[in-house]
C-alpha cells in the first residue's frame, strides 16, 4: 500500500508540473534590441562603404544621425572632428564601445578618412 501511495503522490505531482515552463536567461526586449542594433550597424557598414573623401559632416549626420562618440580638437591650425558610429560587436554586454564603432575623421568640415588606421595617424 506504501508503494500505491508514493506511485498516485509522483502522478499527481507530475500532472501538476507538466503545464509549469520556466525561462531562465532570456528577455524577447533583449532580443530586439539586438536585432535593431545590427540594424543599425549594418546601415552603418553600408554607408560607410560607399563614402568618398570630401563629404561634408552635416550631410553624414543627416544620413547616419547622432553619432555614439565624438571627439573634437585643434590640429595644426585646422579643426578636426570624430565621428564614431557603431559598426561591429566586439563585447556581447549591450553597451556600445569605442571598439565597436568606426571612426570618420574631418577636417575643416570635410572627410579625410575614416577607420582605425586613419584614427591613429592623428
Amino acid at each position: 500500500m506504501n508503494s500505491l501511495m508514493k506511485l498516485f503522490a509522483a502522478a499527481t505531482l507530475t500532472s501538476l508540473l507538466s503545464g509549469c515552463v520556466i525561462a531562465v536567461g532570456h528577455d524577447n526586449n533583449d532580443d530586439d534590441s539586438w536585432s535593431k542594433t545590427k540594424k543599425i550597424q549594418q546601415t552603418n557598414q553600408n554607408y560607410i562603404s560607399q563614402l568618398k573623401t570630401g563629404v561634408d559632416a552635416a550631410s553624414v549626420r543627416n544620413s547616419l544621425g547622432t553619432p555614439d562618440f565624438t571627439e573634437s580638437f585643434q590640429k595644426n591650425g585646422d579643426t578636426v572632428e570624430v565621428l564614431f558610429y557603431r559598426t561591429h560587436r566586439s563585447h556581447g554586454d549591450g553597451v556600445t564601445t569605442k571598439d565597436e564603432c568606426t571612426a570618420l575623421i574631418f577636417q575643416r568640415g570635410l572627410l579625410v578618412g575614416w577607420g582605425d588606421k586613419a584614427y591613429q595617424q592623428l
